[in-house]
């Protein structure tokens, strides 16, 4: 992974020089060029669950260099070692800003909303709300005008690390890696 994570950040840095392509100084993007689409897909299988995930995001470029936009998420799991089986649904919401600093370098700062429901015995679930506020950088790697690869590592303020066994938080460290693939249409 920090092989993959090495590549990309070398190939990103060798020809992106803008985030979402590069419009002449004297052109004014319309509301369709300013307009991006993207974000996550996560599927995984084993003998112990199945894990199946799905984080569209939208954005709007304020300027050339500031963005702002939400995600969604959606994510679903079925434990397959208790019996019978159990399935749970958590889903989420994000706003972001993005500042492009230089290059294929930017900034991301966003709230991120979650409501998951988790296991906490064979026979058991719990749901519970946490709220997290993550900032970060990132890299993108444009691949012709409207789309392009994206690579951000993120701090979680929020991060608590649990006091005891009955302790659950989304998320098992205070850093949240994430790439993914945005396009305009």
């Amino acid at each position: 992974m920090k092989k993959v994570f090495l590549l990309f950040i070398f190939f990103g840095s060798l020809t992106a020089y803008g985030q979402w392509g590069a419009e002449e100084l004297d052109q004014k993007p319309s509301i369709k060029d300013r307009i991006f689409t993207g974000g996550g897909f996560g599927l995984s299988f084993s003998s112990n669950f199945d894990f199946f995930s799905l984080s569209p995001l939208i954005g709007y470029r304020v300027t050339q260099r500031f963005a702002a936009g939400t995600s969604i998420t959606y994510r679903r799991t079925t434990y397959k070692f208790v019996n019978p089986k159990i399935s749970t649904n958590d889903w989420g919401l994000s706003p972001f800003v993005r500042y492009q600093v230089r290059g294929p370098i930017f900034l991301h700062a966003e709230y991120e909303y979650l409501n998951l429901q988790y296991l906490i015995s064979q026979a058991q679930l719990e749901r519970r709300s946490f709220s997290s506020f993550m900032a970060g950088a990132g890299i993108f790697q444009p691949i012709g005008r409207r789309a392009g690869f994206f690579a951000i590592a993120l701090y979680n303020f929020s991060y608590r690390n649990p006091t005891s066994a009955a302790d659950y938080y989304p998320y098992n460290s205070p850093w949240v890696l994430r790439a993914g693939v945005t396009a305009g249409f």
